[in-house]
C-alpha cells in the first residue's frame, strides 16, 4: 500500500499525480510523460506515466553532475546505473485511451520477452514469471484513469504490481519475484533510449541534471 500527498503536478494536460507518495518512505516524483502512437498523422495517447523514486537516488548519480538533460536522455549507461540503484521507485501509470487489459498484457509481454531473449536469459522460470504478470492483466479493461502501479522495493529484486479502476475498489496486487523479468520491466519504462516513452525519460532527465547541479 501507499499513501498518496495532498500537492498534483498535472501530466499531459488533465492528468493529476501526485508529487509524493509515501511507500515504506517519501517518494518523489522526478520524471514523467506519456506513451502514445502517429496514425495517419494523428497522435493516439494510451497512457501517462510518473515515475517516483527514492530522493537519495541522487547520490547514486554523481558520476553524471555536470550533464545536461540532453546528453543524460541519450546515456543508457546513466540510466543502468537509474534502475540498478538500491533504492526504491514506483511508476504510476494512468490510462488516457481505454483498452483491453489483454492488449497491453500483450505489448508487456512481447517487450519484457525480446529484452530477455537479447540477454541470453529466457529460460523457464523466466516464461512463467511473465506468464504470471499477463494473465493478471488478462481480465482486466483500462477504463479512462484507471491507474497501474509498478513498486519495485529496494533491496529486493521484486516487483508489486497493482491495478484499478475509477478509484471504486482496492487496488488488486500481484508480487512478481523473478530477479531478471523485473530487471526487464523495469528497462520497459526506464531503460533509456529503448524504453517504451521517450517524453518520459526526457522529462527525468531534465529533472535529475538539476538535481545532480544542487549537490
Amino acid at each position: 500500500m501507499c499513501a498518496v500527498g495532498s500537492e498534483m503536478v498535472i501530466v499531459d494536460d488533465d492528468i493529476p499525480f501526485p508529487s509524493q507518495i509515501t511507500t515504506t518512505k517519501p517518494l518523489s516524483l522526478l520524471g514523467h510523460g506519456i506513451t502514445d502512437i502517429v496514425i495517419h498523422f494523428l497522435q493516439v495517447k494510451f497512457t501517462a506515466i510518473g515515475v517516483y523514486f527514492d530522493p537519495e537516488i541522487v547520490s547514486h548519480l554523481q558520476k553524471w553532475k555536470g550533464k545536461s538533460g540532453t546528453e543524460l536522455a541519450e546515456d543508457d549507461d546513466f540510466f543502468d546505473s537509474l534502475i540498478s540503484a538500491p533504492v526504491d521507485k514506483y511508476l504510476r501509470i494512468v490510462a488516457i485511451k481505454e483498452i483491453k487489459g489483454a492488449q497491453y498484457g500483450v505489448q508487456l509481454e512481447t517487450a519484457v520477452r525480446e529484452r530477455l531473449v537479447n540477454d541470453d536469459k529466457y529460460e523457464d522460470e523466466e516464461e512463467a514469471a511473465l506468464e504470471q504478470v499477463v494473465e493478471f492483466f488478462q481480465s482486466k479493461y483500462f477504463k479512462k484513469d484507471s491507474v497501474i502501479t509498478y513498486s519495485f522495493p529496494a533491496p529486493s529484486n521484486t516487483v508489486e504490481i497493482g491495478f484499478s479502476s475509477e478509484g471504486k475498489e482496492e487496488p488488486k496486487t500481484i508480487k512478481v519475484e523473478n530477479g531478471n523479468v523485473v530487471e526487464m520491466l523495469k528497462k520497459w519504462y526506464l531503460g533509456g533510449t529503448t524504453a517504451c516513452s521517450p517524453t518520459t525519460i526526457s522529462s527525468l532527465a531534465n529533472a535529475l541534471s538539476l538535481e545532480l547541479s544542487k549537490i
